[in-house]
């Protein structure tokens, strides 16, 4: 989080822990934030601010913004207060306007896109219930989906059945199986098999590059159906591309989504965003206080240096 001034001047940066609403509740999950919040304050010499632009992760539903909104408030972190989704941070950050799409790619996969008159496109992005595919922590599931059938026959061949076991020192899918399930290897770490993922379709498995190519064809269409319902499909827009996913430029990867826009929206300008999505927050705050662009211009060098 940061604590900026009207001018666009960083007073305070933090860090805080996971946030996690779902798992917590809001209330639980917002109070999570009160040390982070605390030792920014401390450091900026403010007690309050005037606005409080919160892009968030998991807050993928209006509902869920509108909730944490009020629990911010109630809480008297500014005079204002607004939620969005942390996709819309990728977006700000990215443009020089609040106006393109963004699709982000990291444990999960989400787009939005926006205009400058306030409308917005979007997506409820709650998993497979909303027919989301992929994401780190989806690819991960699926490259281990195709190499246990592979390893007991009940699928094609593929490396994974090799490599994934491997990357845990491991002798074979069995032994990764029994090991995950037990737990001797913790669940949280399967988003390690993603680049594992990558490594082996970078090596011309073909089971490995069509899970990488299907990630492809879920971003560029999310992107498109965004362009369409924004009705800027046939003018130049930027594409914002982020999360760890994207942001790692996997070759295969980063080229299908290129030749596929293309094909589908010529006129979209494809660029990966690497600026820390607090970037995209402050951006959007300044937005709502009608900073001057040179406020602007200072919040972003701040975080490019």
């Amino acid at each position: 989080m940061a604590v900026v001034a009207a001018d666009g001047e960083v007073l305070a940066t933090a860090r805080g822990g996971a946030f996690r609403p779902p798992a917590v509740g809001v209330e639980r999950a917002v109070d999570a934030l009160a040390e982070a919040v605390a030792r920014a304050f401390a450091a900026a010499g403010v007690t309050s601010v005037e606005h409080v632009s919160a892009c968030l992760a998991n807050a993928d539903l209006p509902v869920e913004e509108e909730q944490l909104a009020a629990a911010l408030h109630a809480r008297a972190r500014g005079a204002s207060v607004d939620v969005r989704n942390d996709a819309l941070a990728v977006l700000r950050a990215g443009v020089d306007e609040p106006r393109g799409v963004a699709v982000v790619c990291g444990a999960g996969v989400n787009c939005v896109g926006m205009r400058p008159d306030g409308r917005t496109a979007r997506f409820p992005a709650v998993g497979r219930l909303s027919g989301d595919w992929g994401g780190g922590w989806g690819l991960a599931e699926e490259a281990l989906w195709h190499a246990a059938r592979a390893a007991d026959s009940r699928g094609d061949p593929t490396e994974l059945a090799r490599t994934l076991p491997a990357h845990f020192g491991l002798a074979s899918m069995y032994a990764l199986i029994e090991a995950l399930h037990l737990r001797r290897v913790e669940p949280a770490r399967r988003h390690e098999l993603t680049p594992v993922l990558f490594a082996t379709a970078a090596g011309g498995d073909p089971i490995a590059r069509a899970i990488v190519d299907r990630q492809a064809d879920e971003v560029v269409a999310m992107a498109t159906i965004a362009l369409t319902r924004l009705d800027l499909l046939a003018e130049r827009t930027p594409v914002l591309l982020g999360g760890s996913v994207l942001a790692a430029r996997h070759p295969r990867l980063d080229d299908r989504i290129r030749q596929l826009l293309a094909a589908r929206a010529p006129e979209a300008v494809p660029r990966v965003v690497t600026a820390r999505p607090v970037l995209g927050a402050v951006l959007l705050g300044l937005d709502r206080t009608g900073a001057a662009p040179e406020a602007h211009a200072r919040a972003r060098d701040h975080f490019a240096g």
